[in-house]
């Protein structure tokens, strides 16, 4: 039993921290991707060049000493009210009605709004994935008025037309980008997150939409920038579920979405956020971060879709998407249970062993599947995703994991989404 214990741990570790698609979805919308797993959202820029003007835009950002500021924690941050096609819907009246989604809003008179002068509210119908967001947003006793509204569908790609705002300046969702206390305590936060600077330039760049610039000004950086948490940046005396936050900064980054405080980050309202957590990220230096140039991702300027072959958007270096599992087991010596892990399999690069409780794509193989070969838990084989010829149809295969060798036996095509079940013995 303690040997079978370690070994389920062991799988833990080896499920890829970067990972969905039913893409950070929330438990209390489940069935709803926040944006697909191929969204320039959920993009992996670990690989992405620094960009030429990472160093002028951090000295203009408050220099590589200033500290990020989570801007949640306790009663702060942003609050998504979930809806249903049975929830009453309303027009509301727009200040900025020509870069508005004229459309009726489930905005009712028990919607949260944000306290202080963005006075957003965010609203996601579970029934149609279709996302809601206003700017200064007011009921006004029934007759609601609004800065700003935008609608987004999370099951799409499609961009705001090129030069339009939304409840964010740079045209850009909000809630996608905000950090989730069930995402950090599930271990995986799979997505960028938005974050703000005091002065922007005059300008955007691919994901943004829109501008809102103090100055034409390059030494500025432009809405819709990605900075990245280095590789070298050391996770040593922080906590596991500031590491969670870390992992996602160096994979997928901030994206600059905002005119604000410099290096201000947003998190949903919810009292279960730890003040160790809070305090810990109040301790990461702007200068542990770079710029980084994103463009080589895009694929269609009015789409998030990232780049990728055969349909399937592919990711610099190697990745394999975690989705989904069943629950963990705590079996006995001899038992059968099965055990079902969903994930794609998106790498751009051939590999041999993935790495120690970061990296695994369960023995994924290129072409064919193979029966028979035994693939070392604590180094699976895997290969690149070009590499297989089509998308295999959404399915499921017996696996084994053997308690006695510490092994798994794990062979399947990678492009499309599927189900794995293993059997424990």
């Amino acid at each position: 039993m303690r040997r079978l214990v370690s070994i389920l741990g062991a799988l833990a570790l080896l499920l890829p921290q970067g990972s969905s698609a039913v893409a950070s979805a929330m438990p209390e919308a489940p069935n709803c991707p926040i944006y697909p797993a191929n969204d320039v959202w959920h993009s992996n820029i670990q690989n992405m060049p620094v960009h030429p003007q990472s160093a002028t835009w951090l000295a203009n950002m408050g220099g590589p000493s200033r500290l990020l500021h989570p801007d949640f924690g306790g009663p702060y941050g942003y609050q998504l009210q979930v809806t249903s096609n049975a929830t009453p819907t309303t027009r509301l009246a727009f200040d900025y009605a020509d870069e508005s989604d004229n459309v009726p809003y489930p905005f009712t008179a028990s919607t949260p709004i944000e306290n202080g002068s963005d006075a957003h509210a965010f609203m996601l119908n579970r029934d149609t994935c279709v996302l809601y967001e206003l700017f200064a947003a007011a009921w006004n006793g029934g007759r609601p008025t609004a800065g700003s509204g935008a609608v987004f569908d999370l099951r799409s790609h499609a961009l705001r037309p090129s030069g339009w705002t939304s409840a964010d300046a740079a045209g850009l969702p909000i809630w996608p980008g905000v950090l989730r206390y069930d995402e950090v305590a599930s271990g995986v936060v799979d997505h960028a997150i938005r974050f703000t600077a005091q002065r922007t330039d005059r300008s955007f760049v691919w994901p943004a939409r829109h501008q809102a610039g103090a100055a034409r000004d390059a030494s500025l950086p432009p809405m819709g920038a990605r900075f990245r948490l280095r590789s070298d940046f050391s996770f040593a005396g922080y906590s596991a579920q500031t590491q969670v936050v870390l992992t996602a900064m160096q994979r997928y980054g901030l994206i600059l979405a905002d005119n604000g405080s410099n290096w201000f980050f947003q998190g949903q309202v919810d009292s279960r956020w730890s003040d160790q957590l809070i305090s810990e990220l109040k301790r990461i230096p702007a200068g542990a971060f770079d710029a980084v140039d994103a463009s080589a991702l895009m694929m269609d300027p009015n789409s998030g879709l990232v780049r990728g072959a055969s349909g399937v958007a592919l990711e610099s270096g190697w990745h394999s998407r975690w989705l989904s599992q069943s629950d963990y087991l705590v079996m006995s010596p001899g038992q059968v249970a099965d055990f079902w892990i969903k994930f794609t399999n998106t790498g751009t690069e051939t590999w041999d062993r993935g790495i120690w409780g970061r990296q695994a794509n369960l023995g994924l193989n290129a072409g064919r599947p193979r029966r028979g070969r035994r693939v070392p838990v604590q180094g699976p084989r895997a290969h690149n995703a070009r590499d297989v010829p089509a998308e295999p149809p959404p399915g499921d295969r017996r696996h084994r994991l053997d308690g006695g060798s510490g092994s798994l036996l794990a062979h399947r095509r990678a492009l499309a989404q599927y189900a794995l079940t293993d059997i424990f013995r």
